[in-house]
């Protein structure tokens, strides 16, 4: 039988919610924070925030996740009633061909598709050693043609997100879903609401989860201008390292051996001083912890920390495989130990330490 854990996790991870159209995640979000929640916050973009007040004199403090994942936009529907679509997020065309999708049009009702292109028979043996253009893609959705697709109530701008059923993998520990970039995260931020509600904390906690990271960092921006916190926390996803071909260089991480504690990412250098109180947590209540640095991607602490007058932040963050495709996997104990530490972090943010972390004198 599944825990209300998991059955938490599976409703995150099932709902759909691109950039700028988070609005499944949303309700998911507020089901699970309304029982915990002051009261609830929302920026001028759709994220959300569940503000909880322990000391109404402490320090602000902010942990956010996001609620959009990588997937597409209709944008064209050809004679055919095939669909042409964007991008929204970053994606790689090697993971995308012959992949399931949904199309969520404007009534509410869900359609199925499935990335196409040109057969390899139809390609020249040069062609076929190049990755397939994403331009070049299309999505097969089985209409006779764009009237068929009109009637269906189908139209440019709707949603289109991967399609995957959450599993756990063979009876382990090993998660599968889409969309854990950023669900979990989300997952993480109302299970410490959850956590310090019945437990206390010296501070106001925001837990809560913001829109638009995929494409910019958007929302982090407006979420974190809305509470102007003291200190802020991003919680994310991030790179493994522990499957065949990579190498320590690209990541050390590896699946179930604890949170990764980011020392650098390609938005932002974390404050030296949370970083550190971050590790001597972990440290203290041994929590297992991975220090990484990813080059290549930044997380919502990027905009986090450079909001009004700049505000010390760190992105704490869940091993994942295959981010930015259909599939991606995480381990159970990575989640509950993520949990446990950012549980602990904000514990022991009270006025005191908040104020030696902010201070530069």
């Amino acid at each position: 039988m599944e825990s209300n854990e998991e059955i938490m996790l599976k409703e995150l991870t099932s709902a759909r919610g691109v950039p700028g159209n988070e609005e499944e995640v949303r309700q998911v979000f507020k089901k699970y924070a309304v029982p915990y929640a002051d009261k609830l916050m929302f920026d001028g973009l759709g994220g959300i925030v569940a503000r909880r007040a322990g000391d109404k004199e402490g320090p602000k403090v902010m942990i956010m996740g996001h609620m959009d994942e990588v997937g597409f936009m209709v944008t064209q529907v050809t004679d055919k009633g095939f669909l042409k679509f964007q991008t929204l997020g970053g994606w790689w065309g090697q993971v995308m061909l012959a992949q399931q999708v949904e199309i969520k049009a404007r009534t509410g009702k869900i359609f199925h598709g499935v990335i196409g292109c040109k057969p390899p028979h139809v390609l020249t043996a040069e062609a076929r050693k190049k990755p397939y253009e994403i331009s070049d893609m299309f999505i097969d959705i089985g209409a006779a043609d764009e009237a068929e697709v009109k009637e269906w109530g189908i139209r440019p701008g709707d949603m289109v997100t991967p399609y995957i059923e959450y599993r756990r993998m063979n009876d382990t520990k090993f998660m599968l879903a889409k969309a854990w970039d950023n669900r979990i995260g989300t997952a993480v931020s109302l299970k410490v609401l959850e956590n310090l509600a019945k437990e206390g904390h010296p501070n106001i906690l925001f837990a809560g989860s913001n829109v638009q990271e995929e494409v910019g960092l958007r929302g982090s921006r407006t979420s974190t201008h809305l509470v102007n916190p003291d200190i802020a926390l991003a919680l994310d996803t991030g790179t493994a390292g522990d499957t065949p071909g990579m190498t320590p260089k690209e990541s050390m991480s590896e699946l179930g051996k604890g949170p990764q504690i980011l020392i650098y990412d390609a938005s932002m250098i974390p404050n030296k001083k949370l970083r550190d109180f971050v590790i001597d947590v972990a440290e203290e209540m041994e929590i297992p912890y991975q220090l990484e640095v990813i080059a290549g991607g930044g997380t919502d602490a990027g905009t986090q920390h450079i909001t009004r007058d700049g505000i010390p932040a760190i992105a704490i963050t869940v091993a994942t495989r295959y981010l930015h495709s259909h599939t991606s996997i995480i381990h159970e104990d990575d989640y509950l130990n993520t949990v446990a530490l950012v549980t602990e972090v904000v514990k022991r943010l009270d006025k005191e330490t908040v104020e030696k972390i902010r201070s530069f004198e």
